[in-house]
């Protein structure tokens, strides 16, 4: 929340830059610049933390971040834990409108050829212990692919991008908003 904060190793937060290669803001773009420049140093938009050796480790996106009842959710950490079952080959985790914690976990599934589905209450029983409970998803889809980007890497914004029109929920009244 205080991109000025220096976290102690450990910490998860967002990775911050300052050098001679590093940019002093954007050309032409003041508001932009102001975004992501605090105290002369880039936030690059990378959630990471730095171990006790100086040593970086990304965690995720902070646009990826899912807020969940007001925890952090990383949805590399929930894939991480998905691929440890069997029968799954590849998979991306979304932040999906969740009414009770504003956002919710749902995973996409491409699973390995002749593997089974599993429901959803089998996906967290699996999950326990693994993740905490308000990273456990709140939904899982099976689908036959997965988007990817130019170069071959699975891309969790263009499946975004898809999820769009199919995400919209009912009011009370029934209509949809």
């Amino acid at each position: 929340d205080d991109p000025t904060r220096v976290l102690p190793p450990g910490e998860v937060g967002e990775i911050r830059i300052k050098g001679p290669n590093v940019t002093r803001g954007y050309w032409n773009k003041p508001e932009g610049s102001a975004d992501a420049f605090v105290d002369g140093r880039f936030l690059t938009g990378d959630i990471g933390y730095v171990d006790t050796d100086g040593y970086f480790f990304l965690v995720d996106r902070k646009k990826d971040m899912i807020i969940s009842g007001g925890f952090n959710v990383y949805p590399q950490m929930i894939e991480q834990a998905i691929y440890t079952m069997s029968g799954v080959h590849e998979v991306i985790v979304l932040g999906i409108p969740d009414q009770y914690r504003g956002e919710a976990a749902k995973a996409f599934i491409k699973l390995k050829p002749g593997a089974k589905p599993f429901s959803l209450d089998e996906l967290r029983a699996q999950l326990t212990g693994k993740l905490g409970k308000h990273e456990l998803p709140a939904a899982v889809e099976f689908v036959d692919d997965l988007p990817r980007t130019p170069v071959g890497k699975l891309s969790r914004h263009e499946l975004r991008q898809q999820q769009k029109p199919s995400q919209s929920t009912k009011t009370a009244s029934g209509a949809r908003s």
